[in-house]
């Protein structure tokens, strides 16, 4: 709980301080940028910035990280810089509101001023457990009409406008103010050491009040006229009662009630000062002084010590010789400003630290490391001198050892004593909480990679069966064969394949399939179509299974079309001409199912794959050729068909039969799915991307047009070796052959 308790406090301070080399603040601006603007927006930013796309609480990471989202957030959503950082720090403030951080920041202060005054305390409190912290500083001056200036120094340079999105957000938040901010003057500071950025904010005030609070105000300042009116009529009866020298008792009432009923408002705040009483004589001996504040000095305007602490001068023997500069013996480390009394009283609301100087100490102390100061600095008008009440700045008992202190050495009433055994036990929270993080990273990297062979396997289990049909074998269920009363079914060969076969090499025959079936595969993709299966030179598609559409034969019709047009971009390996295919196409009713357990096809059944297997066969070469029942359904969708007339079928018979010429209204380009630019422009087209480019497709599931989807992931995909072998000795099962004999389908494929 301690952990976490401190965590919180993390959380918010490292905006205040605009700590960038921690991963939270990475993280936070990640978070409102998908947030506001979404998912995508930050996957471009991240890769526009070339960052990862997530960020460890604890890890330290590079400025210019920060600084490079930050920019290119600029860029991508159009606004400038200034409104971004504003953004991000009011969106922070309400984050750690939602968190539950609030309660923590609002002890700061009762008021604006104490909240920013005390801002640079809680960042030295923070760099205990986070030392790779470099905050920026804050002081803040009252002005006598109710503003203030707000000084801001950093070492970062374009960032001062977080700064305004916080600080509005707290004030509305805890104060109940509306604020603005505007910076009045922005230079090169020359007070603190070092090149630094000082911008000075003039922040103004107006106090938000609701109906309610307005008439509970009014109200209440009426009364305190009431009141006042009251008590000065009884001082006033009572005086005249003294005057008359009467005996009249007291009034039963006292005057002090009224009293406290009057300086009293609201919640019991006091309405007027409170004003200290001190003694005359101090109480207090030098000795017992000394003691009882170990850790303490006291010097002039010209830095000479009048008084140190017992315990400040066992570590620093030079102190015990009064009237010594200071400076000879340390050095400022915090805020960064010059060692005069001038710079100390401009920063006198700071917390300071003294770091001792490694030249002055002892010979035998100077491998130890140097002792830090923290404490407060108390101007002493009376004796012009200034009192520096600190502590020695330790973080673990490690440091403690090292410079060969003892938790004796600390006064029992100073907080450091537990603050270093409590922070031990936060550093080695924090490291279990830092491996927890790292854990949780390296699992949720491998989380994303396991998504992303997940995605590869399905869809190359997809490419493999349809969608319903694997989601159901992953599932353990068993797939039952559906019957379709009407698909249209297309086959077809290379025509002389035997041929060919008998005068190449194997991987020239391996290769030339490829080729075109890169085609084809992408052709069903363009014309969404099912490939059922290939047996060497035969390729085998369907339209209308598994999903039943109403266009399946217009989509099939298309394809065939397509098909006729990719094998002449295929040439023969034995003449160098384009290769010549057969095609068939008939229509009618199947029964689809999965047959086997191991590597299962989706098998369609009935007459309808016979017949078409026989158009095809008895097709011929570069025609596409039609059953009666595909010419029925193609009759009337805008294609161009010619009647073959009666034939003698093996098995069937005299059939009547037809050849597909074209589709009237697609054209070449829109068949093939290739770019918009050459498509007729009265023909609506669809766009897809793919490999970084953009092709434009038809928009077809209209009758005779061509599907919108085009994404053809085998065309992505590489041929490996087992595939290549596969495709080798498939092609020679049917090597005795010009098509596929009949009699080898059984109605089954």
């Amino acid at each position: 709980m301690f952990g976490r308790h401190f965590e919180n406090q993390y959380v918010f301070s490292t905006v205040i301080c605009l700590l960038l080399q921690y991963g939270f603040i990475n993280t936070c601006l990640k978070s409102l940028v998908v947030e506001k603007y979404g998912e995508e927006t930050w996957e471009k930013l991240r890769l526009q910035a070339g960052v990862q796309d997530s960020f460890l609480t604890f890890e330290v990471y590079k400025d210019e990280i920060t600084m490079q989202l930050v920019d290119k957030a600029c860029k991508i959503l159009g606004v400038p810089a200034d409104t971004v950082l504003r953004e991000f720090g009011e969106y922070f403030f309400e984050f750690c509101k939602r968190s539950g951080y609030d309660h923590m920041l609002r002890t700061l202060g009762g008021n604006l001023y104490e909240f920013i005054e005390n801002l640079d305390a809680l960042h030295s409190y923070l760099s205990l457990s986070y030392q790779e912290m470099n905050a920026p500083s804050f002081r803040v001056e009252k002005n006598e009409d109710g503003s203030m200036h707000l000084h801001y120094y950093s070492d970062r340079r374009g960032l001062c406008h977080i700064v305004p999105g916080i600080i509005s957000a707290a004030a509305l938040d805890f104060f109940n103010i509306e604020i603005s901010m505007e910076i009045v003057n922005q230079t090169e500071e020359e007070e603190r050491t070092g090149k630094k950025e000082h911008i000075v904010f003039l922040v103004t005030q107006t106090p938000v009040f609701s109906y309610k609070e307005r008439n509970e105000f009014s109200s209440s300042l009426q009364n305190l006229a009431d009141s006042e009116k009251q008590i000065e009529n009884q001082l006033n009866k009572e005086n005249t009662i003294r005057d008359r020298g009467s005996s009249v008792c007291p009034a039963k009432k006292s005057h002090w009630k009224t009293i406290k009923g009057i300086i009293t408002l609201g919640k019991g705040k006091l309405l007027r000062g409170f004003d200290p009483v001190y003694p005359k004589n101090l109480w207090i001996d030098t000795k017992t002084f000394c003691n009882g504040l170990p850790f303490h000095m006291v010097f002039d305007k010209e830095l000479r010590v009048k008084q140190a602490g017992v315990s400040i001068q066992k570590i620093v023997p030079g102190l015990q010789t009064m009237g010594i500069c200071l400076d000879h013996y340390f050095s400022i480390v915090h805020p960064e400003v010059p060692f005069t009394i001038s710079s100390i009283q401009k920063f006198i609301n700071s917390q300071f630290v003294f770091q001792t100087r490694r030249e002055m100490m002892p010979e035998s102390w100077k491998h130890r490391p140097m002792l830090e100061l923290r404490g407060q600095m108390i101007w002493m008008e009376s004796l012009q001198c200034m009192l520096y009440l600190c502590s020695p700045l330790l973080r673990t008992l490690h440091e403690l050892e090292e410079r060969q202190m003892h938790i004796a050495d600390i006064a029992p009433h100073d907080v450091t004593r537990d603050l270093i055994l409590l922070n031990q036990q936060r550093l080695a929270e924090m490291e279990l909480s830092n491996q927890l993080e790292r854990k949780k990273e390296e699992l949720r990297i491998l989380s994303k990679h396991l998504e992303e062979e997940k995605k590869k396997t399905e869809a190359l289990l997809y490419a493999m069966l349809p969608q319903h049909v694997a989601n159901q074998l992953k599932e353990g269920k068993q797939v039952e064969a559906g019957e379709f009363k009407e698909c249209t079914i297309l086959f077809s060969d290379v025509v002389t394949f035997t041929n060919i076969c008998a005068q190449c090499e194997p991987i020239q025959i391996v290769l030339m399939l490829n080729s075109m079936y890169l085609q084809f595969d992408r052709l069903t993709t363009v014309h969404d179509v099912y490939k059922v299966e290939t047996i060497g030179d035969a390729y085998m598609v369907v339209g209308g299974v598994p999903v039943p559409v109403p266009t399946h034969a217009e989509r099939v019709a298309n394809f065939a079309l397509g098909m006729i047009i990719a094998a002449t971009g295929v040439q023969n390996p034995v003449s160098g001409n384009p290769i010549q295919i057969r095609v068939g196409i008939h229509t009618g009713p199947v029964l689809a199912g999965v047959v086997g357990e191991k590597m299962p096809r989706y098998c369609l059944f009935g007459d309808t794959v016979n017949i078409a297997s026989r158009m095809e066969s008895h097709g011929v070469p570069s025609k596409i050729h039609l059953s009666s029942s595909t010419y029925q359904c193609l009759k009337y969708k805008n294609f161009e068909m010619t009647e073959r007339g009666e034939i003698e079928v093996k098995g069937k018979g005299k059939m009547h039969t037809y050849f597909l010429i074209r589709n009237k209204t697609a054209t070449e380009n829109e068949i093939m799915g290739r770019p918009m630019k050459d498509l007729d422009s009265g023909h609506e087209s669809g766009q897809s991307f793919q490999e970084g480019r953009t092709e434009t497709i038809p928009s077809c599931h209209q009758p005779g047009r061509i599907n919108s989807t085009y994404l053809s992931l085998l065309e992505q995909m590489k041929i490996n070796t087992t595939q290549l072998n596969m495709l080798f000795f498939s092609s020679f099962s049917y090597s005795a052959r010009e098509g596929p004999d009949p009699s080898h389908c059984n109605e089954v494929y």
